[in-house]
């Protein structure tokens, strides 16, 4: 079996991503030979369509109802039903695979495509490609086109795998708006050495950028009546914060991950700035808190802070109830604490609540109705011991977020990378506002904080032949209130994507229906019961009506005759 080519074309159009992969596969043996389709793509992103052309007839794969595309998959293998197509494969990527069986000198192409929204973190977007073809590959090529109408500011390219032959490969061309960046190895420069038929294209290959931000109230950009709107200030004052850490020290915390929590700790202390006010607490089946009350980050406190995470050890029960409930009773007892402040609880464990109180949704309302919108929950998974579901609607109904950390090398990595993420608030309360009687589908628009180094995206569409699309933003930042205002024009907007070739039909609409569906799915998680079903019905008529795998869909994938005939493609999510 040779895959004879390898083709990765992703188009970049003001953040919103679309990859298609195609791989073209012969049999040259003299028998019927299995070919392999296997992709890793982001977690992140959306499969909107896949293919099989065998000698030339289309097997396409087709998008249902989940719970449809289920029944039908069970009737057709009700016996020994094999996996679905999807799994989660690590931290940032989850993997398609699927085989079928092609006769001697047959060929089969294969075509995946995925969608989605770049999002800026720590000041970069980042377009992760997973490059492994196992095998050397006659015709190998990446493709990366990105266009942002804002200018590219800085734009870099990275891999896990260059060598200096494979660097010759590798081109990259850019104007103000505009890059390509091609990755065309030989099948010499794709060998590990010249006598071995071994591929060194195994890794990571990444491209990151971010674009020139001029207008302080943010770009809009509109095409066929749908609106993007993208608002990240910069150079703002940073808000001083007021963090507790509150860190699991029950006995399956001991050994490595209580090694690389203390790693971790250690270098965000030295993170901390002067007027940033902190304290820890440790639990296992009893609560300890380092010092009773928060303490400004100065240089003594911060080296008898380091003191102390040195001593932390693991063993006993976990009583997550308790020990956020006195993390919250902390904040609620601060005093002198800087005016404009923003206060957060980071918690961080690997296990499922033993000790205390132990049924998850009676903790969910205790820290819901104890933190009462005054502080963000952050909570951290270490591991896959801990319900996720139950730290994610935690975190969800309480301002913050929630994060697996896995369990290898680079999990002190994760732990302070998150640190870095939320360590700069810039602004709270941001709203953003548009004319009511003029758009409609809005977005999520009003924002509790925003990190320096992050970006605000708001999405929505706009009634037909409006001129003007005037917006207001208002928000909080350390030393002021803010009000932003900004008119865009429509036509000159929707000019800007007139004449560029490669932009793939309505993008701005098809960015604005994933957005909506990742944000409604995760709205749904914290949501009563009765919302929660709406809320997903809703998600559910836009993957369908658009074309998206999300955990609401799966795609039927149809083989020839005597195969098994149907597979399932799912969205895997963290909650499992």
């Amino acid at each position: 079996i040779e895959i004879y080519s390898l083709h990765v074309d992703c188009k970049v159009t003001s953040r919103f991503a679309h990859t298609v992969i195609t791989s073209k596969i012969v049999n040259r043996a003299n028998e019927s030979r299995e070919a392999t389709f296997e992709v890793e793509l982001p977690k992140t992103a959306f499969i909107t369509n896949f293919s099989m052309s065998i000698d030339g007839k289309v097997y396409p794969g087709i998008i249902k109802e989940k719970v449809s595309a289920q029944k039908e998959y069970d009737a057709a293998v009700s016996r020994g039903q094999s996996a679905g197509l999807v799994k989660i494969t690590g931290r940032k990527l989850e993997q398609f695979h699927v085989s079928v069986s092609i006769a001697a000198a047959s060929k089969v192409t294969f075509e995946l495509v995925y969608e989605e929204l770049l999002k800026r973190q720590l000041g970069l977007f980042e377009l992760l490609i997973k490059v492994r073809p196992q095998q050397l590959v006659k015709h190998f090529q990446i493709d990366v086109h990105i266009f942002e109408p804002q200018g590219i500011r800085f734009l870099e390219t990275d891999s896990t795998f260059m060598t200096n032959e494979l660097t010759e490969a590798l081109t990259k061309v850019q104007n103000e708006t505009k890059a390509h960046i091609l990755f065309k190895p030989t099948v010499d420069q794709q060998k590990i050495n010249p006598e071995l038929d071994e591929t060194l294209l195994n890794g990571d290959f990444l491209v990151r950028y971010d674009v020139k931000r001029v207008a302080t109230a943010g770009d809009i950009q509109i095409v066929n009546g749908y609106f993007v709107h993208y608002f990240a200030p910069q150079e703002m004052p940073v808000f001083p914060k007021n963090v507790i850490f509150v860190i699991d020290r029950s006995g399956s915390m001991a050994g490595r991950k209580i090694e690389q929590t203390r790693d971790a700790l250690l270098k965000i202390l030295r993170d901390l700035r002067p007027e940033d006010h902190f304290s820890f607490i440790t639990f296992n089946n009893k609560v300890a808190e380092w010092k009773s009350a928060l303490l400004q980050a100065t240089a003594e406190n911060v080296a008898s802070a380091a003191g102390f995470v040195q001593t932390i050890t693991a063993r006993g029960g976990t009583d997550i109830d308790r020990a956020l409930l006195t993390a919250v009773s902390v904040l609620d007892k601060a005093e002198r604490l800087p005016e404009r402040s923003v206060s957060m609880i980071i918690l961080l464990t690997d296990g499922q609540p033993t000790s205390g109180e132990s049924n998850v949704e009676v903790i969910q309302e205790n820290i819901k109705k104890a933190v009462n919108g005054k502080y963000a929950l952050f909570c951290l998974g270490f591991g896959f011991d801990v319900s996720y579901r139950f730290l994610e609607k935690m975190a969800l109904s309480n301002g913050g977020i929630a994060r697996r950390l896995y369990e290898n090398a680079d999990a002190a990595l994760q732990l302070q990378g998150f640190y870095q993420e939320v360590a700069t608030p810039i602004l709270t309360k941001i709203e953003m506002q548009y004319p009511e009687n003029t758009v409609e589908g809005l977005t999520k628009n009003n924002f509790k904080l925003f990190f320096e180094g992050s970006e605000i995206v708001v999405s929505g569409k706009i009634s037909n032949g409006l001129d003007l699309l005037p917006v207001e933003i208002k928000a909080q930042s350390h030393t002021s209130d803010l009000t932003l205002k900004e008119e865009a024009n429509v036509k000159e907007k929707e000019q800007v994507f007139q004449n560029q070739s490669y932009i793939f039909g309505n993008f701005i609409e098809r960015l604005w229906a994933y957005l909506t569906i990742q944000q409604l799915l995760e709205k749904s998680i914290s949501a009563q019961e009765e919302q929660q079903k709406a809320l997903e019905a809703r998600a559910l008529e836009l993957s369908l009506q658009y074309g998206f795998v999300t955990p609401l869909t799966a795609m039927v994938v149809t083989k020839p005759a005597g195969q098994q005939q149907t597979e399932l493609a799912n969205k895997p999510t963290e909650a499992g």
